[in-house]
């Protein structure tokens, strides 16, 4: 195929529509089937999207609020792996979609609707098996995300500026370090953004154009117009030794042979006067994960969650307030640079720098610091936790203590290279016996 070949006329074409926002004509596609084996045994029974996140929401609920926000009004969800979680938060949570104002909200399992053999293959396969999907909503541009990162993004501006340069695609991008690039696909531009080259996790980066030392890294984000994707699709679905990959296969090849463009994340990024700086996070490892997490602690963190202008949306439960009690030497309910959600006891135990999600409950004469509790999880009597994570409904027995002895750590939890210790049910049960 030759440059020839691309349409010339998606951005004229696109300024005759109706003057509204360019995503009230867009659908937002969200690949959440990944695995996150990074995160070790928080991913073992749940996909990485549907990891928990910030109190009360999980990973995949920022790809989605930018999109909700940005005031896109259909929306799919292809996934995958261990996808019961994500499933169920999906229908609890993202339920409110309603066809009769054009809206919709589908969940999209690999369902082998293209052959009786095949899961998705890849990031563009996971699309191509649910073209027939698509097309019954008949959207003008396609809007693909992955959903496990961290970020505030007005999807409205990169859709604008897809049209505007009459690119085939355009790419999300983050400025990052030449170091912190070797891990990331990298795009070589020139002064206009136009993509040049499109390397994955190269050791010598190529670096934008007036800096040796920052490169823009693909956020996975991409902006197509639906027809031309849909031609990508089934011409990479019919290509022999294609991984059914964007990043592998499908950017590269428009980069070669059509136009793809840059888009800067800090062109669009959504930022309160409280964030100083544009803000996105992988949190793919457990140390990332428990950082990205106690970050919101601070006085001023990175991501603003109070930002009324740009909500994150999620599954809410039913619950009562967080609740401290007892006021006695040792034995006084507190809490310092924390965040508390509903349904918390904290009964004469003391927190700093912690975060508890829904409903856990922490017992007299405990500490907990430096740390992040998921929902439910029931803290005993005297027990001491610093620097941990520990997983959903776990229940930590009387006088526990981790975080003080690297190696009796390592040897009963999952301990990081920075020392903190990944704690499961499965891990304390070991303990008894």
């Amino acid at each position: 195929m030759t440059n020839a070949q691309f349409p010339a006329t998606r951005a004229d074409s696109a300024r005759s529509i109706v003057k509204a926002p360019l995503a009230r004509h867009a659908m937002a596609y969200v690949l959440a089937g990944g695995r996150g084996s990074r995160l070790m045994e928080l991913t073992d029974r749940r996909a990485k999207p549907a990891v928990y996140f910030g109190g009360k929401s999980r990973i995949i609920d920022f790809a989605l609020s930018n999109a909700l926000n940005s005031g896109i009004r259909r929306i799919g969800v292809a996934t995958q792996y261990k996808a019961h979680s994500l499933i169920r938060h999906l229908q609890r949570g993202w339920n409110f979609f309603r066809p009769e104002r054009n809206e919709s909200f589908d969940i999209l399992p690999a369902s082998q609707r293209v052959s009786e053999d095949l899961w998705y293959e890849g990031t563009a396969d996971a699309v191509y098996q649910n073209l027939d999907i698509i097309e019954d909503y008949d959207p003008k541009y396609m809007v693909i995300l992955a959903g496990d990162h961290i970020y505030k993004m007005d999807y409205e501006l990169m859709l604008q500026q897809h049209v505007d340069s009459g690119a085939d695609v355009t790419i999300g991008c983050l400025e990052v370090s030449k170091q912190e690039a070797t891990g990331f696909g990298v795009m070589h531009v020139d002064a206009d953004n136009r993509v040049l080259s499109f390397v994955e996790k190269p050791k010598d980066p190529p670096t934008m154009p007036g800096s040796d030392d920052r490169c823009l890294a693909s956020m996975g984000i991409y902006v197509f117009e639906t027809r031309f994707l849909a031609e990508q699709l089934c011409r990479d679905a019919a290509e022999p030794g294609s991984s059914r990959d964007f990043g592998k296969d499908i950017i590269p090849y428009i980069v070669k042979h059509g136009k793809a463009v840059a888009h800067h994340f800090s062109r669009s990024c959504v930022r309160s006067t409280a964030e100083a700086e544009p803000y996105w996070r992988d949190v793919g490892t457990v140390d990332a994960y428990a950082e990205a997490n106690l970050d919101l602690t601070d006085l001023v963190p990175g991501l603003d969650l109070y930002d009324q202008n740009w909500p994150i949306w999620t599954y809410s439960e039913i619950t009562p307030p967080a609740k401290f009690v007892h006021d006695e030497e040792g034995r006084r309910g507190q809490a310092i640079s924390s965040l508390v959600s509903g349904g918390c006891i904290v009964s004469g135990a003391s927190l700093k720098r912690a975060l508890l999600f829904t409903g856990v409950r922490i017992n007299s004469f405990s500490s907990v610091e430096n740390a992040v509790l998921l929902p439910y999880v029931d803290v005993a009597r005297s027990a001491r936790l610093t620097n941990v994570v520990v997983d959903r409904g776990v229940r930590i027995p009387n006088g526990l203590v981790v975080g003080e002895d690297p190696e009796l750590d390592a040897a009963r939890f999952r301990r990081c290279a920075s020392g903190v210790c990944l704690i499961t049910q499965a891990m304390i049960d070991r303990l008894k016996d």
